[in-house]
């Protein structure tokens, strides 16, 4: 039998979570309840009471109920229900968590379960689990299951939903679950469709020298993943070879990783190369969803629900000094790599993405604004080569102090050279 923590509002939605807990417990597990409403006190008996909830936010839930200021209430008890989870998790009393709200509730639990560990069950049904739910899931494995209906009684539908969601978070409790563990040291590389074959082959070469090996979708929520386990020193070593997030950042793409992308690596002192891969475009949705002001700009739909944009001069110029910016700033080690021949398998001669001016300005503003102390490798080959990813992978191998692996000479005889200008 495990133990499921049920978070949420009881005082307005007491029925709900009445119905749940009975679906959870018919499952073959035991609850523990956790009140975060403010209004009045629950019919139902929690574990946790919405007061203690409030004293470990800060404030006592007399002086919320008092101040009736909904806004201020709610960042108090996601305080108090971030603390109160977090105790629960390293105390080992739960093994999963569920809840269910509205955008109050919803931004209550997002805050509650943010500091638990990827693959640790936690499920959200929630009215706002549509549209763009970045801030809700953060950089974690969040399940977020659409209501359908508002969370207000009990109907064919909530019943349905609710349920259903009860035997997922059964389901995974009763699963077999691998701790997450390794010996192994991690390597963190980012990687989009256009840098594939080049993460492919350096990812087989890193686990053959004995790395345990995290790709992260350069989508904006797998950079805000990997910066965050960067952050959390998780990872030995980062192969950034799809800074793509950047561009996406530049341009207001809905796709970007947020302002800190590329910044954890350099201030954990973690050792990472650094490369160029798909800066050539920032990253939107369908084409009918692009601003105004690109919809005259050089674009390539890559599936229906995507639309590419191709950088312009200006804007790769300001990428490298982005670039240069970032690495200079770090203090561990870190190697900035420039594949001249295209940095994606769209910017290569006869291809939609083919814009050598543009990549020019990209490498002419990290060389102008690089520190000299900071290595820069230069070849003359495009960034999914075999070169390029031998290249990368022994310049991270030499960072992170290990020797250069013979088994790993996948290059060509193209020319390349080494600039320490």
């Amino acid at each position: 039998m495990r133990t499921v923590a049920v978070l949420g509002a009881l005082d307005t939605k007491g029925a709900e979570f009445a119905y749940l807990i009975q679906c959870i417990r018919t499952c073959g597990h035991q609850t523990l309840l956790i009140d975060t409403g403010i209004l009045a006190e629950s019919e139902l008996s929690p574990d946790i009471l919405a007061g203690q909830v409030a004293a470990a936010g800060g404030i006592p839930l007399s002086a919320l109920r008092e101040q009736k200021e909904r806004g201020p209430a709610m960042h108090v008890m996601a305080r108090g229900a971030a603390v109160i989870v977090a105790n629960l998790y390293n105390a080992g009393r739960i093994d999963a968590i569920i809840g269910m709200g509205g955008s109050g509730g919803t931004s209550i639990f997002a805050a509650a379960v943010r500091d638990l560990p990827v693959g640790f069950p936690k499920l959200l049904v929630s009215t706002m689990a549509s549209g763009d739910t970045r801030l809700i899931v953060g950089s974690k494995d969040l399940i977020l299951v659409p209501s359908v209906v508002d969370i207000a009684g009990l109907n064919y539908i909530s019943r349905r939903v609710i349920a259903n969601a009860a035997n997922a978070i059964c389901g995974m409790v009763a699963g077999v679950f691998e701790e997450m563990t390794t010996s192994k040291p991690i390597v963190a590389i980012s990687m989009l469709g256009n840098t594939t074959p080049t993460v492919d082959a350096a990812r087989k070469v890193l686990e053959a020298e004995g790395y345990e090996v995290l790709v992260f979708h350069a989508v904006g929520s797998g950079g805000r993943a990997m910066e965050s386990l960067i952050a959390d020193e998780l990872v030995a070593g980062v192969l950034d070879l799809t800074t793509t997030e950047l561009a996406s950042e530049l341009t207001g793409s809905p796709f970007s990783a947020g302002p800190d992308r590329l910044m954890a690596a350099g201030q954990r002192g973690v050792p990472q190369v650094i490369s160029v891969g798909c800066l050539d475009f920032s990253i939107f949705g369908r084409l009918e969803t692009l601003p105004e002001k690109y919809r005259s700009r050089r674009l390539y739909a890559w599936n229906p629900e995507t639309t590419l944009m191709r950088t312009t001069r200006e804007e790769s110029a300001r990428l490298g000094e982005v670039i240069a910016q970032r690495a200079n700033a770090a203090c561990g080690p870190v190697i900035v790599l420039l594949p001249l021949g295209g940095s994606s398998q769209l910017d290569l001669p006869g291809q939609p993405f083919w814009m050598p001016e543009a990549d020019e300005a990209l490498f002419a503003a990290i060389r102008l604004h690089l520190r000299l102390e900071v290595e820069r490798i230069e070849i003359d080959n495009d960034i999914n080569h075999p070169h390029c990813a031998e290249t990368a992978v022994q310049a991270l191998l030499r960072l992170m102090g290990a020797p250069a692996s013979p088994s790993a000479n996948i290059s060509s005889k193209t020319g390349s050279h080494r600039d320490r200008q």
